[in-house]
């Protein structure tokens, strides 16, 4: 009998990169991991080795050890690299505080660190999430210290920055825009305006955590067409799909591989270029360390479970891949 194609076989005859957002440590240890991502995995995004903080452990140092090791993987492999995020106001370095610079300062800084870490990996990047989550859940631009210094053109700086040292396609990613929202509509207004302005955008990344409630598919496929109107690639960039601890479903499984095919089916149709999800198995999910998540999220949000073994969500992920 033969062997059924791998995910990442069957997603490339539709012309999507499928993904995983992992970190370095099990990269390292875990031999099934490495085995999994490389198999079935066709891209893959550092989750925080090339966030400032992780990358920065002094003020005049970088330490790029983790954020190769996951880039240098995925070069091995054939796999298409997303790095992420080069600014965002969360994960800042311990040591840094705003206040120890002006404004003027401010600016150098962000400017300095976005042409050597997107310099850096200028060969071997495909994509950058170059801005994340610069949009309050209101739709106002979220105030943070790089809004403040840099007043409001921060996100048109950052990529004007990122377009002098890189090749990569350059995106801006965030959460909770994924459907038609007010949100979605902000990050909508954001980017046409950078696009009026010449602004060098080429991507908008839906996270498309589904956490609790699961944004309709239909109007997924209507906000990616009106972003691929503006001119603008689309991927979904760090999915996942857990249940409220309070309100779980009967037959969990069913009914996150249900949520799954359908965004699976959604995503080439509505044109987004790549399907990544927020890890390998469900062992190394964040939602089972971060914050508060373990005891308000189920933590089994992934296409593979803690032995790696493929759950319904990855039958269902395959087979609506398979039906053109």
């Amino acid at each position: 009998m033969t062997p059924a194609p791998p995910l990442r076989a069957v997603a490339a005859e539709r012309g999507l990169h499928v993904g995983a957002m992992i970190g370095p440590g099990p990269l390292r240890t875990e031999p099934r991991h490495r085995r999994t991502l490389a198999d079935e995995f066709a891209a893959v995004t550092p989750g925080s080795a090339l966030k400032m903080g992780p990358l920065r452990p002094s003020r005049d140092t970088y330490d790029f050890g983790d954020a190769d090791a996951v880039v240098d993987f995925g070069v091995a492999h054939d796999m298409y690299v997303r790095g992420h995020a080069l600014v965002w106001h969360n994960q800042k370095p311990d040591w840094f505080q705003a206040w120890d610079y002006t404004d003027d300062q401010l600016r150098a800084f962000l400017r300095d660190h976005i042409h050597t870490v997107a310099g850096r990996y200028r060969a071997t990047v495909d994509a950058w999430d170059v801005v994340n989550e610069a949009v309050a859940d209101d739709g106002s631009l979220r105030e943070t210290v790089w809004s403040d210094a840099l007043v409001g053109d921060y996100v048109a700086d950052a990529f004007r920055w990122a377009d002098e040292v890189t090749d990569a396609n350059l995106y801006y990613n965030d959460y909770g825009c994924e459907a038609l929202t007010e949100k979605a509509d902000a990050v909508y207004d954001l980017l046409a305006d950078l696009l009026d302005r010449g602004v060098p955008v080429d991507g908008v990344g839906l996270q498309l955590h589904a956490l609790g409630e699961r944004p309709d598919p239909d109007s997924i496929r209507a906000n990616v067409e009106r972003f691929r109107d503006l001119g603008l690639d689309v991927q979904i960039t760090e999915m996942d799909v857990a249940f409220s601890r309070d309100d779980v479903p009967d037959d969990p499984l069913a009914v996150q591989a249900g949520y799954y095919r359908a965004v699976a089916e959604v995503c080439p149709e509505a044109g987004c270029d790549a399907l990544v999800v927020a890890g390998v198995s469900d062992a190394n999910s964040w939602l089972r360390s971060f914050a508060d998540f373990p005891d308000r999220y189920t933590g089994d949000p992934l296409l593979f479970d803690e032995r790696y073994r493929p759950k319904p969500a990855y039958d269902a992920v395959v087979e609506a891949l398979a039906e053109d």
